[in-house]
């Protein structure tokens, strides 16, 4: 049986009108906590890496949306801050999905799961080893079901909050049937 929530929406590259409503749905998601990071560092998340950034849609339009750009493992970037390029590198091993909302309206869909592994997809095709993320409000619940390890130990800048936790997973290659020893690929070390 084909679930149609969630066939119904498709996931695009982010593109420049997209802007007024991912800045809406940023402020709308992460303002109240003090988590919001305005425009101009969203939109340098974007310049650092446009094909690692994605909008969901579905028939009502807007449905959400994923920013990511190649990072060093173990770090992240500030949200007071703009990217400015100087720590982001396209050949960076790691990929950091940097932010992910999904429209009021769209929850409870299992669409931020499905944008995740649309990214995956993505940074496997372009060579990344491995996924990262930073858990805030809560959410490394949600991503350690996902397979993300949580990894305490890393510092993360002050604008995240005292409850964050930096998290990462391994991308090894997807599974080919006719490979005769699947998951063979080395892992990512991220444990």
């Amino acid at each position: 049986m084909t679930d149609t929530a969630t066939t119904d929406t498709r996931i695009r590259l982010l593109r420049e009108e997209d802007w007024p409503e991912v800045i809406a749905a940023e402020e709308r998601a992460y303002a109240a906590s003090g988590l919001s990071e305005g425009g101009a560092a969203l939109r340098s998340r974007h310049r650092a890496s446009p094909s690692t950034c994605f909008v969901l849609e579905d028939a009502d339009g807007f449905a959400g949306y994923l920013l990511a750009l190649p990072y060093p493992l173990f770090r992240c970037p500030d949200l007071s801050l703009a990217s400015t390029g100087a720590a982001v590198r396209p050949t960076e091993s790691n990929l950091h999905a940097h932010d992910l909302v999904i429209a009021e309206r769209a929850r409870g869909r299992g669409l931020a799961p499905r944008l995740l592994r649309h990214l995956e997809e993505t940074g496997r095709a372009a060579g990344h080893r491995t996924l990262s993320l930073v858990a805030v409000r809560g959410s490394e619940v949600l991503w350690a079901g996902l397979g993300y390890r949580a990894r305490p130990e890393i510092g993360l800048p002050a604008s995240y909050g005292a409850a964050a936790v930096y998290m990462a997973k391994p991308l090894d290659r997807a599974p080919n049937p006719a490979d005769p020893t699947p998951g063979s690929a080395p892992r990512a070390e991220v444990g």
